[in-house]
């Protein structure tokens, strides 16, 4: 037999013995056949399964006779809720980022941009449908879409916006009434007090989180000062949301987060608000003349380092020095003068240079204010009458620069970067900051790759506008800290690494 024979008959015995096996299994009892022996008798158990047995409990773990304070306290929060979230609504905003591009001769134009779109939060604050929310909300946008709480949208536009606080107010466009809420009165919020935060975060819609007032007084950044912060949970889209009280005034509007991660930001417990009283006083002044007023005296100061407490004799703690007074000014003419060290404005004790412009800038404009200055030894207290920054203007570009002294040139030098102002074209066309100049081959500007025509926005991540503005920030923080710049080069914005803290001789140990 060949080969290919037995081959065949193999194969045909194999297929018979798997048949017999098959017919087999099919005629035992109890098998179900081959398809349950393969199941490995789920049927089977299925078929003899005994239900389980299972009592729930009918009674809580306690009664509202136990937890009575609990279940009015839960009872109210509810109503509280349901009694503030009407006035509250989300914003979807749209517009588009421009970018500013230059030539070496320092001609500057603007590119078509790109569109970006963006969410935050508001209250209602008028039957009109006002709307206060952040700056930084509407800041740039073309397009603003008010959602309320029925689901119901209508458009919105921007009344006015004031930078320094970080506040917008809007009017929706709808003809109807609103149901606003009512501001408190944040003076009398106290630290431990409770709070609800209600906002949009991430998008995902109306949102209500409960906390307590941690803490006052909190300051985040040069124009961010006298916060709440909180630990009701404010994440991205909670801007311009409202802080209210036990009943549901508004004590402060939601303005940022405090995160260790600066590439993922999240809620960690610290969340911060805009003062109530602070934020009333801005809208009034929006509808009333369409912007925020800022009081203005006319001094330039610093804080304090070794060389200047040496000159004047100042060792105490707190305290402003006056390194300049503007001719013309309010300053001048209240007969304050340049190495006055400012130690009371209007009778509350002054900290810091920048706690002393805060005060300064929400002083009502035309009111008389009592300035305590620490002179040669002695106090004297001087009278002045605050004036509106946007009236001062004038007078500070009359003042011409600043003359520098030697100590500051010197941290210049080690800088190494020079400044200029922005043409009025320019700044019509979209631009901002102050244009670099001149670079020092041996300062530390070089070594970061600065250029001749970059564009700084920011020092310390506090926007600069004039070269005075951006010399007096970068002498008051150099020679005290490592200092960072925000720098826009063609279509790029990047933070440049920050500057080594400036050692000048007299203040080497």
């Amino acid at each position: 037999m060949n080969v290919a024979l037995r081959r065949t008959a193999v194969l045909l015995g194999v297929f018979l013995l798997a048949f017999l096996v098959v017919a087999g299994f099919r005629k035992l009892p109890g098998m179900g056949g081959l398809s349950n022996l393969l199941n490995f008798g789920a049927k089977d158990r299925e078929s003899n399964y005994v239900p389980e047995r299972y009592t729930l409990s009918s009674k809580p773990a306690l009664s509202l006779g136990e937890v009575e304070y609990l279940a009015a306290l839960d009872e109210e929060f509810a109503r509280l809720t349901a009694a503030v979230v009407p006035s509250v609504v989300s914003l979807q905003t749209e517009g588009v980022k421009r970018n500013f591009m230059q030539d070496w001769l320092g001609r500057v134009w603007v590119d078509e941009g790109y569109p970006v779109r963006g969410i935050g939060s508001g209250v209602v604050v008028s039957r009109e449908g006002h709307v206060v929310t952040n700056e930084h909300v509407t800041n740039g946008k073309s397009r603003i879409t008010v959602t309320m709480h029925d689901g119901k949208t209508y458009p919105a536009v921007v009344i006015g916006e004031d930078r320094a606080l970080d506040i917008a107010v809007i009017r929706i466009k709808a003809n109807r009434e609103f149901k606003p809420l009512k501001f408190g009165d944040s003076n009398r919020v106290r630290q431990g007090q409770q709070a609800l935060a209600i906002g949009n975060p991430f998008g995902l819609g109306e949102t209500v989180t409960r906390g307590i007032i941690s803490a006052k007084e909190r300051t985040i950044s040069d124009r961010q000062r006298d916060l709440f912060q909180t630990d009701a949970a404010i994440n991205p889209g909670n801007s311009g949301g409202p802080l209210v009280n036990i009943l549901g005034e508004i004590i402060g509007i939601n303005v940022a987060i405090y995160s260790p991660d600066t590439e993922d930001e999240g809620f960690v417990g610290i969340g911060f608000s805009i003062p109530s009283n602070d934020v009333r006083e801005v809208f009034e002044q929006i509808l009333a003349k369409g912007r925020a007023t800022r009081g203005w005296l006319g001094v330039r100061c610093y804080d304090w380092n070794p060389l200047i407490r040496e000159k004047v004799g100042w060792y105490e703690n707190g305290g402003v020095y006056i390194q300049d007074v503007v001719p013309d000014s309010p300053a001048e003419s209240s007969g304050l003068l340049a190495d006055d060290v400012v130690v009371r404005y209007n009778g509350k004790i002054v900290e810091s240079r920048v706690q002393f412009f805060a005060q300064i800038q929400r002083t009502p404009v035309a009111r008389e204010v009592d300035i305590t200055v620490w002179r040669k030894g002695e106090e004297v207290t001087l009278k002045a009458t605050v004036i509106d920054a946007e009236d001062a203007e004038t007078l500070t570009q009359a003042s011409g620069p600043v003359e520098r002294t030697i100590s500051d040139q010197a941290v210049i030098r080690d800088i190494g970067i020079t400044v200029q102002g922005l043409t009025l074209l320019q700044r019509t066309r979209g631009a901002r900051g102050v244009l670099i100049s001149g670079i020092h081959p041996e300062g530390q500007a070089a070594s970061r790759g600065l250029r001749v025509g970059d564009l700084i926005l920011e020092i310390n991540n506090v926007r600069v506008n004039q070269p005075a503005d951006f010399y007096d920030k970068l002498i008051a923080s150099a020679t005290e800290q490592q200092t960072s710049l925000t720098v826009q080069r063609g279509r790029q914005v990047y933070r440049v690494r920050p500057f080594a803290r400036v050692r000048l001789p007299e203040q080497e140990e």
